[in-house]
């Protein structure tokens, strides 16, 4: 199932499968989010905005609206 990471589970994990806006695109691959890359939903602030997600061995903070733009290939629930 492909979804956007920003609708991604405390503890889901998923693997990018593309990214929209290509300036953006260019800002997330230089974090490590690039195509075949897994992420796991790590923590989410108190009002719901930002998220972390860990990422090629870090963890990456992240707005909501930012998470949108990344799609995900979900491959587990916790």
């Amino acid at each position: 199932m492909i979804i956007t990471l920003d609708k991604l589970k405390k503890g889901e994990s998923g693997v990018i499968v593309s990214l929209t806006e290509g300036e953006q695109a260019l800002k997330f691959m230089e974090m490590g989010c690039t195509p075949g890359e897994e992420v796991t939903l790590d923590s989410i602030a108190p009002l719901g905005d930002p998220i972390a997600v860990l990422v090629s061995g870090y963890k990456l903070i992240l707005r909501r609206t930012e998470a949108a733009l990344i799609n995900v290939e979900l491959i587990n629930e916790r």
